[in-house]
């Protein structure tokens, strides 16, 4: 008997017991046998199934088709593709990759996330989340800088590499650039966790921690104003002030022998850059020039 027909045979676990005996002394038949064994062990779960392959032929419209026979390759790849897929199929399904939105340097963005919670990054920013956990889970990690509008629900977290922000339904804002971390709540109340310290922010106040010194304050804002785009800053070193100028104009800058130490109160808008290098300079006195490679250099002024 020709190999193919025992192959198709013991597929469809027909053989005799004499065809078995004579299948299973074939060379081919424990290469066949291990496939069927590894595909086995694939458990796919919430998949309905047919009784049988006569069950599903009846729902089908007949019409004549071609015979066509198959050699045992054919057979092969077909067990071996459909195996293939279906653990695909359940890989992406169980094991689904976070997800990770990100701006790039002068780029914001606002997502909705599965709870319908609004999340508005700044430049230069990132969150990362599961969707398959999340009804279980609201948590995400943040890079940069964002502004959220949680829908109410279980509680929600925001972590960063300094401190993390817990809520239940709210609006507030996190910052998390090198070494400042800085929370505003704008509507209901946040917890703060950083380090040793755990704080409360009622609406209308502010959480700074700049290397290690807790700062709070005041701030009667309804919302974050680079989301209107204007960069604002109270006592923020100059250094870092250049630092979110060249994230929203994608630009680099160099201090001429200026300190970056200063602390500088004011804000900057994000559709004039010369507008914006007058707003951070004046203040100190310093003169600015612009390349034709949009290189800035701010300087000092000369007597």
């Amino acid at each position: 008997m020709e190999q193919n027909s025992l192959l198709e045979k013991w597929l469809n676990n027909n053989l005799s017991e004499v065809e078995m005996e004579t299948f299973q002394k074939s060379e081919e038949y424990p290469f066949y046998q291990k496939l069927i064994a590894d595909a086995s062990t694939f458990k796919a779960s919430h998949f309905s199934q047919l009784s049988n392959f006569e069950s599903l032929k009846q729902r089908l419209p007949k019409r004549e088709v071609p015979v066509r026979k198959l050699n045992a390759t054919t057979w092969i790849l077909r067990i071996a593709s459909v195996f293939v897929l279906g653990f695909a199929l359940f890989y992406f399904f169980q094991f689904k990759p976070e997800v990770k939105i990100e701006t790039l340097a002068g780029q914001k963005t606002t997502v909705e996330l599965p709870d319908a919670s609004l999340v508005t990054l700044n430049a230069m920013s990132e969150i990362t989340y599961s969707a398959k956990k999340w009804k279980k889970n609201r948590s995400l990690t943040l890079k940069g800088e964002a502004f959220f509008d949680v829908a109410k629900g279980a509680r929600f977290d925001v972590i960063t590499d300094k401190g993390s922000v817990s809520v239940l339904g709210t609006e507030f804002n996190v910052k998390q650039r090198e070494e400042n971390f800085e929370v505003i709540c704008f509507e209901g109340i946040v917890k703060v966790i950083s380090g040793n310290f755990t704080e409360e922010l009622r609406a209308g106040e502010r959480l700074r921690l700049h290397k290690g010194e807790l700062i709070r304050s005041k701030s009667a804002m309804e919302g974050p104003q680079w989301n209107s785009g204007v960069s604002d800053f109270i006592e923020f070193p100059f250094i870092e002030v250049i630092k979110e100028l060249e994230r929203q104009y994608n630009i680099e800058v160099i201090l001429n022998e200026v300190s970056g130490e200063s602390l500088f109160t004011g804000g900057f808008v994000h559709n004039d850059l010369e507008n914006a290098l007058r707003s951070v300079t004046e203040p100190f006195g310093l003169n600015f020039s612009i390349s034709e490679n949009q290189l800035v250099t701010i300087s000092k002024r000369e007597n």
